[in-house]
């Protein structure tokens, strides 16, 4: 029998994480325009969080089942509504409505603030979780005063990523406000109505500053329903925009 030289592979090189997949996600710009100069509500991320600690970004977070069932008075507007379905992955209006409650759920867990109306009796459809708050105090978000202002991907590399839909609404919408959200051991530590022109002075992630250049645009137009909406993401190294 003639000997065969088995040879030992060598060992395989380890390969490379995969980027986090985005979560969607939605953020709610509450502006105050009741005086001469316009203010923006901005939050202090708990100096202990992995993701961003200690900026000054606005009220937000990931879509949750809920989202797609609570009771709703104020569909979205069409023009918003058909933006946020442009490079949506399995687009659909319920997905486009969870977003836009996503962000005002997310608004009340993180500041006490209940966008909606008290006008309409209390909510009969609300499923469990912080919804239920609305119930108790007879709110029914409503979203056809939602204007739909950016949309961002957060960069590869980050320990959290998120496909967020920053919306604006008027402060003059927030039907109820309940104390002791904010605090020293909350997700967000401080609460400020900030000047918008002065709001860039704040320690913000970049991409804050961004949607903040294009809310005053907005602002200076009129907040036009047909301007289109910037799109931020990366792809292959390179910061890219696009308008949906």
């Amino acid at each position: 029998m003639t000997d065969t030289a088995v040879s030992t592979p060598a060992a395989a090189a380890p390969r490379a994480a995969l980027p986090l997949r985005p979560k969607d996600a939605a953020t709610l710009i509450l502006l105050d325009r009741s005086g001469a100069h316009p203010k923006v509500l901005m939050g202090k991320r708990h100096a202990g969080h992995k993701f961003m600690p200690g900026k000054f970004v606005f009220p937000g977070g990931r879509i949750e089942a809920g989202d797609r069932r609570m009771s709703v008075a104020g569909a979205l507007d069409p023009v918003v509504e058909e933006r946020l379905l442009k490079r949506m992955q399995r687009p659909s209006p319920m997905k486009a409505r969870a977003m836009a409650m996503a962000a005002i759920r997310e608004t009340f867990e993180e500041t006490g603030l209940m966008l909606g109306s008290c006008d309409y009796g209390t909510p009969a459809v609300v499923p469990e979780g912080p919804w239920r708050d609305f119930q108790t105090h007879g709110v029914h978000p409503e979203l056809d005063g939602l204007h739909f202002i950016a949309r961002a991907i957060t960069p590869p590399g980050r320990p959290k990523r998120f496909d967020a839909r920053f919306f604006a609404a008027d402060a003059q919408d927030v039907a109820h406000q309940v104390d002791g959200v904010v605090g020293p051991e909350s997700e967000l530590v401080e609460l400020v109505w900030v000047p918008l022109s002065e709001a860039r002075d704040l320690d913000l992630p970049r991409i804050t500053s961004i949607v903040l250049d294009e809310l005053e645009a907005r602002l200076a137009a009129g907040m036009p329903a047909w301007r289109p909406v910037p799109f931020y993401f990366f792809r292959r190294g390179n910061h890219l925009r696009e308008d949906l």
